[in-house]
């Protein structure tokens, strides 16, 4: 059996020696490891994806049917409340109305004939009084014939009959005046309703119909929008929206004015989510009414729920075993690399966690995952990590 030479030993055991050196060098040396540095004054916010729309829509038509005879405002249009915005054929209603106040003039005269007759009557009722009164007299004196006197009873009493009908007259014509001036009341309204008019300040959103068309009865013909009412109607993962409040601050991004910001604010969260997409309906509202808009427009939003003074925050993708409020995460305390289990909070857009607890005083939380890591060893920190 042939010996190896002395050379050739020392050579593998060099070999050896260095390869050993390397290994103890790469699995018990220390190791450099980023660490997060805190930030302070963190924002807390939450995104939403939603569009423009308003709160205030409405679809205004006639009251009453007709033929649309003339339109004065068209899409695009800003209206003011009591503006007319159409007006449908009225000639028709125009002889009603003509009709009436004639009639209320005749019930008038009419009234005022009863009231002469009544003033006549009453003339005449004295009159017969005072007769049958001086011949009652002279009746019981005796020097006036029985005849006489009953004549005399009979035309007083006749007096009053005509009396008490030309008070009645007097009654049925101030009536007959009072249906005739509610007539010229409801005609005048029913002509008023030919004219349609804005009920508010509003923009106008479309114009549904075109001249000479005949309408029913509430068919629309304009849809306006308060502009004041507009806001962006924006859902927020469930997940996400448990810190949302009326009145938070919200920064708005329109997808057709990229390069602008709006601010606004939390005007309603609805109370009933979205069940299949599993999300919140959040509304908000522009600080100022917006002079242009464009309902249904892609809008993104950025709602501020709070903010932290200083806060430790690891990215999620280095959170072990997340549950939505804690999981597991490399730190390096006194020297040597650990895997606690710590409480997490809200997280930051750009999938940020904040420790909340379980971190020791004096913990470092490592900003990155190195190869090499193992429990307990040895490591120094190097300040990489994000603020």
């Amino acid at each position: 059996m042939a010996r190896i030479k002395p050379k050739y030993l020392l050579a593998l055991a060099a070999i050896t020696l260095a390869a050993a050196s390397a290994i103890y060098m790469l699995a018990f040396r220390p190791l450099s490891v980023p660490v997060v540095t805190p930030g302070e004054k963190v924002p807390l916010q939450v995104f939403g994806l939603g569009t423009v729309e308003a709160r205030v829509l409405s679809k205004v038509g006639f009251k009453i049917t007709g033929t649309l005879s003339e339109l004065r405002v068209d899409q695009g249009d800003s209206v003011r409340a009591g503006q007319v915005l159409a007006l449908l054929d009225n000639s028709e209603q125009q002889n009603r109305v003509a009709k009436a106040v004639a009639n209320r003039e005749k019930a008038k005269a009419n009234l005022q004939l009863a009231k002469a007759n009544q003033a006549k009557a009453r003339t005449n009722l004295s009159l017969k009084q005072q007769n049958n009164r001086r011949r009652q007299a002279l009746l019981n004196r005796g020097v006036l014939p029985a005849e006489a006197a009953e004549e005399a009873q009979a035309a007083a009493d006749n007096a009053g009959a005509e009396a008490a009908l030309a008070e009645a007259e007097v009654a049925a014509a101030a009536a007959a005046l009072k249906d005739s001036e509610a007539q010229v009341g409801l005609d005048k309204v029913l002509l008023a309703q030919h004219a349609l008019v804005a009920p508010y300040d509003a923009l106008v959103i479309t114009r549904h119909k075109e001249l000479g068309t005949a309408l029913p009865a509430g068919e629309p013909v304009f849809s306006l929008a308060d502009p004041c009412s507009v806001w962006v109607r924006a859902f927020v993962d469930e997940a996400k929206a448990g810190h949302l409040a009326v009145g938070q601050t919200a920064e708005v991004r329109l997808r057709s004015l990229t390069g602008q910001l709006f601010s606004g604010r939390v005007a309603r969260i609805d109370i009933e989510s979205d069940r299949v997409g599993e999300e919140r309906r959040v509304n908000v509202a522009w600080e100022n009414c917006p002079r242009r808009f464009h309902l249904g427009e892609q809008a993104e939003v950025v709602i501020n729920t709070g903010r932290l003074e200083r806060a430790i925050l690891v990215p999620q993708a280095l959170v072990q075993g997340f549950d939505g409020s804690g999981g597991k995460i490399w730190t390096l305390e006194d020297g040597r690399l650990n895997l606690r289990r710590v409480a997490l909070g809200q997280g930051t857009l750009d999938g940020r966690l904040p420790v909340m607890q379980g971190l020791p005083s004096g913990a470092r939380v490592l900003a990155e995952l190195p190869a090499g890591l193992r429990q307990g060893r040895r490591a120094t920190a190097r300040e990489e990590g994000r603020p």
